[in-house]
């Protein structure tokens, strides 16, 4: 059974960074793209970044890009999101999915994504 459990979130001000995990179980991770997908509250899913399946490949949300660093270590079944200069717009739950979407996905939460973890962004 897939599974991704998301951690790494808090409260953090304007301007600070965090470092989000996620761990993957029940599947072979090194055989997927994964992304970063994020909901506001009150708002719709958004993408949020990907990484192919060795992390040689990286895309960005615009609203993301240069701030947010993706990365994966096949061999910890394990993906990371470095936030940097993080802004109160970047509040959200951020989920971990298995799946390399890109900015023309249409997003549906999938049971696999677990619970996702709380960042939020205020002074």
């Amino acid at each position: 059974e897939a599974q991704l459990v998301e951690s790494g979130g808090g409260l953090v001000q304007p301007g600070g960074s965090l470092r989000l995990s996620c761990a993957a179980s029940g599947f072979t991770f090194s055989s997927y793209g994964m992304s970063w997908v994020r909901q506001p509250p009150g708002k719709g899913l958004e993408w949020v970044s990907s990484i192919s399946t060795r992390g040689d490949g990286t895309s960005y949300a615009d609203s993301v890009k240069g701030r947010f660093t993706i990365s994966r270590d096949n061999a910890k079944n394990t993906l990371w999101l470095q936030m940097n200069s993080l802004k109160p717009e970047d509040t959200a739950v951020y989920y971990c999915a298995k799946e390399a979407f890109w900015s023309g996905s249409r997003l549906r939460r999938d049971p696999t994504w677990g619970q996702g973890t709380l960042v939020n962004v205020s002074s």
